[in-house]
């Protein structure tokens, strides 16, 4: 007997993987837009660190750009005394000198308290004895203010509206009796020192009536003093509301600590050549960071054919020729000393960046200050702008929010992301759809096949 056959159709064909294939070869186009907008993105994040570390080295600039920033001055602090006196810090104005200051007083904050015969047990005992009461109070010659408290009012209530008000005064409650029989009283607390922050109760009907009982001291308003000047020279007697002073020494800020009438303090405020150091050297750090930085993503390596990502970008040779233009170009202006290699600065052949020489440097500092100033700061007297002038302005050219370059390329590179992404979605979704026709499609075939098999089985049965 003979018999047909379709070499196997209609056998239960498994059309999965060719589906697969189907939608794997529909998915290369999308595989790769994907890896381009991965690309971009990585990019785009280099740009942005890129950006940061330009941000760096214009603050290093900036603290050499002028002649207050470029400046600096230490004080040390010493004294005969076994307390600490005082501590102080200097700014670029200090004047170098040698100052003597005693410490006579410290300002302090005025603090009063009810009295303890008006104590009471609890902080939710009513205090307010009629239908309602006030309490006013002002601080120094301020402005009265005024607690208003309806008939069940509480300590703990008058309280806490004093503390709503704001104006100058904290409240607390003080317990000046036992855990087992306690003595609550109102505590106040003057905000700032100072004799001008004294505080008066002016009116008072609760039942603590501060104003006719009276109120304890816990500490008196006064204001620091010091005197300036060494014993037996002419002095000056400074009374200040606060512990922190500006006005005594020019530049300097004296932060009192402690008392010591005795035993004065010297103050000396000198030039701070290794803090200037410490600027010109960060700022030679951030630029190398910035050139670096580059460097290792435009290099392209033949052997491999591994591309930096940012081989092909014009954008980073522009910022290293903006950067190096700023620092080693002559500053026009200037007569003793006109650029960085006078001063040390060496730039590396292999790579562009920037190695100090510290010896050169700290010769010019010490016989040269004003010329390395002026190599550096913008000088609106002789209208010279030097180089971390010239780098700040740099930085800003290509970080303009309007007209930057770097800004610009990166919102080039953001609207690609976006502009990629938006593709991908939609292939994505037609791939779903594509899919979902290829399993209908070879439904159908297995269908029709199992058709032909049967017809097959019953003419193989006839014949």
């Amino acid at each position: 007997m003979n018999t047909i056959s379709f070499g196997g159709l209609g056998n239960g064909i498994d059309f999965g993987p060719i589906i697969d294939f189907l939608v794997q070869t529909e998915r290369i186009p999308i595989d790769r837009l994907t890896d381009q907008k991965l690309k971009t993105q990585e990019k785009l994040t280099d740009y942005g660190t890129l950006g940061t570390k330009l941000l760096s080295l214009q603050s290093a600039a900036s603290s050499l750009r002028s002649r207050v920033n470029f400046d600096k001055t230490k004080v040390d602090v010493s004294t005969a005394s076994t307390k600490t006196l005082l501590t102080a810090t200097s700014s670029s104005t200090a004047t170098a000198g040698t100052y003597t200051i005693t410490v006579n007083r410290l300002a302090a904050a005025h603090q009063i308290a009810s009295k303890s015969t008006t104590a009471v047990s609890s902080t939710d005992t009513d205090i307010v004895s009629g239908d309602s009461a006030t309490f006013t109070f002002k601080v120094g010659s301020g402005s009265n203010q005024t607690v208003s408290l309806a008939a069940d009012a509480t300590l703990e209530d008058l309280k806490n509206a004093i503390n709503d008000l704001g104006a100058g005064v904290s409240a607390s409650l003080l317990n000046s009796g036992t855990e087992a029989s306690p003595q609550y009283r109102l505590v106040l607390t003057s905000t700032n020192t100072g004799a001008s922050n004294a505080i008066t109760v002016v009116t008072d009907s609760t039942t603590l009536d501060m104003v006719t009982t009276g109120i304890d001291t816990f500490q008196a308003a006064q204001d620091s003093q010091i005197v300036l000047g060494a014993p037996g020279s002419d002095q000056v007697t400074l009374d200040r509301s606060t512990n922190t002073i500006t006005d005594a020494v020019t530049g300097v800020t004296l932060n009192l600590q402690g008392v010591d009438a005795s035993n004065p303090v010297t103050i000396t405020v000198s030039q701070d050549l290794t803090a200037v150091k410490d600027g010109i050297k960060s700022l030679i750090e951030k630029y190398n960071e910035v050139v670096t930085f580059i460097n290792e993503r435009t290099v392209f390596d033949p052997e491999t054919e591994e591309r930096g990502i940012f081989v092909g970008e014009t954008l980073p040779r522009t910022v290293l020729d903006k950067l190096r233009q700023a620092l080693s170009n002559p500053v026009s202006g200037v007569t003793t000393l006109t650029g960085g290699g006078q001063i040390g600065f060496e730039t590396q052949t292999t790579d562009g960046t920037i190695v100090l020489d510290e010896t050169d440097l700290d010769k010019q500092l010490n016989e040269n200050y004003s010329a390395v100033r002026d190599l550096f700061i913008e000088n609106p007297t002789t209208g010279t702008v030097g180089i971390a002038e010239r780098l700040f302005d740099a930085v800003d050219d290509l970080d303009d929010v309007e007209s930057g370059l770097l800004t610009l390329r990166q919102n080039t590179l953001t609207d690609e992301v976006d502009d990629l992404g938006d593709q991908i979605a939609k292939m994505e979704a037609d791939l779903v759809q594509f899919e979902e026709q290829q399993r209908i499609k070879f439904a159908r075939l297995d269908g029709l096949l199992k058709q032909l098999d049967s017809q097959l089985n019953i003419l193989n049965s006839r014949l």
